[in-house]
């Protein structure tokens, strides 16, 4: 099976920034925003959707 390399990695990138976020604040003690909450959760699942499409013929 090929991987289409680029979604796999902007799909790795924009999870892991989002997730870093989502969980910096509830170590810190501290809030996010409600807007970038939001932009977090919606990073999450814009990430999982691309790291899910990376493989070649994967359907949704």
């Amino acid at each position: 099976m090929a991987t289409d390399v680029r979604k796999l990695g902007l799909g790795a990138v924009i999870l892991l920034a989002s997730s870093i976020a989502i969980l910096a604040t509830g170590t810190l003690g501290t809030s996010l925003p409600d807007v970038l909450a939001g932009l977090a959760a919606l990073g999450l699942a814009v990430g999982a959707l691309l790291v899910g499409l990376s493989q070649e013929d994967a359907a949704v």
